[in-house]
């Protein structure tokens, strides 16, 4: 089966276009503030405009068929596209002058990792720093499943790319065609960013940093307006626990809350997962708030300088910010939590493996990989005593095919060989244990704060530049869930058959 080149190429040119509109839109705004980089804004956006204008006139002439394989090339090498055409704001208005700490930097907003090189975050031109956020929202869904909703002009079915990029160890659909489940998707995505403005504003945010925030909150991004995060807004709670809220629903199942909406909420409540998930953050939020009470030291920890309503309030509410930022992947810091007892960083860092939802923006394993395992753990007791019996998996009391089950098995295992390998050439750069397992627990899961010398509030400046294209490598990978890049490396994907 020989690859389709130029129906590749051609959506390459598409992924431009819509890379290219974006960047326009972060001109729209330069020109509001008047920011002083608008005309290079604008000179980024149209040079990505005509290359994706290039790639589609030239390729206009291809069948319109989508085999697997392309849609594995098409959404592995189109994230590279994106990043590598999502650098030129940074380059051409000398935000970031150099190419490897402009790429990291794109490939950290695509990812919706957040890591950021970035010193000084409130001196970078407000349009630049709306493309930044943009990255995210863009990566959050995935530029791939906004791009299937226009397939149809193409006369392209998009079935293989959805496969190929939706998070998660399957893809539910909200209804038969693909497009319609995109665009719905979308919809909801859409309309959270926009009632997160809206209540960030009221609560106190500037419009700016209200709507830069609610495009990396539902992204599980993390980029910030503020060098402090949202430690910045330690004084006023309110804004930290509507952004609590709404880094849970991009957490969540996104076709749950398409149920929700449609009034089918026990469909949503009773979902297994949304229960595990919801439990996890419960459980987890309790041992850290009692643990900041009781242990930690509020004069060094980075906590609200004066307590506004009290110790045990502010204990809960960092607990469950810090909490649900990490275990959605979203990287958002309240406080330095490596101060809050070694206990806590340890305890911080095994969160970083857990992950949100599947069908969520959220990077990591995933809640419903974990209990999937867990639950064919606790079967294989059974079966050794009852060898005879058949035990399949059930998920929603529905029985787990074997397939999935070796699938969830199989990429757990390699994402841990991942983490591992990761770990192993960063501390090859002279790095130390404590940073390097960190950075490549944050990278692959996609978290953006780590440990060591990269925690909460360092950033990834001091990396050395091959360390930042390792660390690209593994954003790109754990993002999209190591298959579907890692398989690309193997020699039997190019074989023509």
């Amino acid at each position: 089966m020989k690859l389709n080149y130029k129906i590749i190429f051609h959506f390459f040119g598409l992924l431009c276009l819509f890379n290219g509109g974006f960047m326009l839109l972060s001109t729209l705004i330069s020109l509001i503030y008047k920011d002083g980089v608008t005309l290079e804004l604008l000179s980024s956006g149209l040079l990505v405009l005509v290359l994706g204008g290039i790639l589609m006139y030239f390729t206009k002439e291809h069948k319109k068929e989508l085999n697997k394989r392309d849609g594995y090339i098409v959404v592995a090498f189109g994230w590279i596209v994106m990043a590598l055409t999502g650098t030129l704001p940074y380059l051409i208005t000398g935000s970031i002058p150099s190419f490897t700490n402009a790429f990291f930097e794109t490939m950290s907003g695509y990812t919706t990792t957040g890591a950021s090189i970035l010193n000084d975050i409130e001196s970078i031109p407000k349009g630049v720093l709306f493309w930044r956020s943009m990255t995210h929202w863009i990566g959050g869904m995935g530029i791939i499943v906004l791009a299937i909703a226009i397939l149809p002009l193409l006369g392209i079915g998009g079935m293989q790319l959805f496969a190929a990029e939706a998070p998660g160890p399957n893809a539910d659909k909200l209804h038969p065609r693909i497009t319609d489940t995109a665009k719905r998707l979308w919809l909801i995505y859409f309309g959270y960013t926009a009632a997160e403005t809206i209540l960030l504003q009221v609560a106190g945010m500037t419009f700016f940093d209200a709507i830069n925030h609610s495009l990396c909150t539902l992204s599980t991004g993390g980029f910030s307006t503020k060098n402090a995060s949202v430690a910045y807004w330690n004084g006023q709670p309110v804004i930290q626990y509507i952004i609590i809220v709404f880094m849970f629903l991009a957490g969540t199942n996104f076709v749950l809350s398409y149920f929700a909406f449609k009034g089918k909420i026990q469909k949503a409540i009773f979902d297994e997962e949304f229960k595990l998930y919801f439990k996890f953050i419960a459980l987890f939020t309790i041992i850290a708030a009692l643990i900041i009470y009781f242990r930690a030291d509020f004069s060094v920890s980075s906590i609200d300088h004066p307590m506004v309503f009290g110790k045990a309030e502010a204990s809960f509410r960092h607990a469950l910010f810090q909490v649900i930022a990490i275990i959605t992947t979203t990287g958002f810091v309240t406080a330095d939590y490596t101060l809050w007892t070694p206990f806590l960083v340890v305890f911080f860092f095994g969160l970083m493996f857990l992950g949100g939802s599947a069908g969520s923006t959220s990077g990591g394993v995933k809640v419903v990989r974990h209990m999937l395992m867990i639950k064919n753990s606790f079967l294989e007791f059974k079966r050794a005593l009852h060898p005879n019996a058949i035990l399949p998996v059930r998920y929603n009391k529905k029985a787990i095919s074997g397939d999935i089950v070796f699938n969830i098995l199989g990429f757990f295992i390699l994402y841990m060989l991942a983490f591992i390998v990761g770990a192993l050439v960063f501390s090859m750069m002279q790095i130390d244990f404590e940073s390097a397992v960190g950075l490549s627990a944050s990278s692959l899961g996609n978290v953006g704060p780590a440990l060591g010398d990269f925690g909460p509030v360092n950033n990834y400046s001091e990396l050395p530049a091959l360390g930042k294209w390792w660390a690209s490598f593994l954003m790109l990978i754990g993002r999209l869930e190591l298959f579907t890049v890692l398989i690309l490396l193997t020699p039997f994907f190019w074989r023509n058959r």
